[in-house]
């Protein structure tokens, strides 16, 4: 589904109403294996890119998301900053980067499952810079445990609502993971039994994209 400024205006309101209703929660999470601070952080991310998306909703989409990636790389602070960051802003890149060959070669308007195809396989280049900055992957106990699984369902063609059950169960998963990267790994053993923080924003961040989708979509 295409992406208006109206469209993009959304979901910057309501992933920032997820978060701020989950706030408490994710720094619980947080304060089990962490800082404490995921939830904070998390907030104070999506405030910030809430108080510009009367601006960042009128740009193309690529210069969006890269605009994005780059309020959270400045807002949100800790180890969850660079992440988001960069995921936005490599997805952002790629696409930009697609357009551009597009337009060069004169390549027809893709279908909708063409699309998919295209943001799927960009996506898998964001998830792979994620893995690189973290230097962590899957199993690791981080936001890539839900990135890659929701990567892979998206490749597939399925539906919103399996994508975000596919976030949903892929955050909960985490929670018997032991943590190999980030300061959850400092406690060895006892990192088992709970749910990693990034996953879980990320859980609910991919879940509230894929329930608007849902909603917008022609019946």
């Amino acid at each position: 589904m295409p992406l208006d400024a109206a469209d993009l205006s959304a979901l910057i309101g309501l992933c920032r109403e997820e978060i701020e209703l989950h706030c408490e929660h994710l720094g619980r999470l947080d304060s089990a294996i962490g800082d404490g601070d995921h939830g904070a952080n998390m907030r104070r991310g999506l405030e910030a890119v809430y108080r510009e998306r009367d601006a960042i909703s009128v740009l193309p989409l690529p210069a969006a998301l890269e605009r994005i990636g780059l309020v959270l790389v400045m807002s949100i602070g800790g180890a969850a900053g660079p992440l988001y960051g960069t995921l936005l802003m490599e997805l952002g890149r790629g696409l930009a980067a697609r357009d551009l060959a597009a337009r060069e070669l004169a390549v027809r308007e893709l279908d909708a499952r063409e699309e998919e195809t295209d943001f799927a396989a960009v996506l898998a280049v964001a998830v792979t810079a994620v893995a690189r900055r973290g230097r962590s992957g899957p199993g690791d106990k981080t936001l890539l445990d839900v990135l890659y699984p929701v990567q892979a369902e998206l490749a597939s063609h399925a539906a919103p609502v399996r994508i975000a059950e596919c976030a949903r169960l892929a955050a909960r998963g985490t929670e018997m993971m032991l943590a190999r990267r980030g300061r959850a790994s400092y406690l060895g053993e006892r990192s088992i039994g709970h749910e990693d923080p990034g996953a879980s924003s990320c859980a609910l961040l991919t879940m509230t994209i894929c329930h608007y989708f849902k909603e917008q979509a022609p019946s």
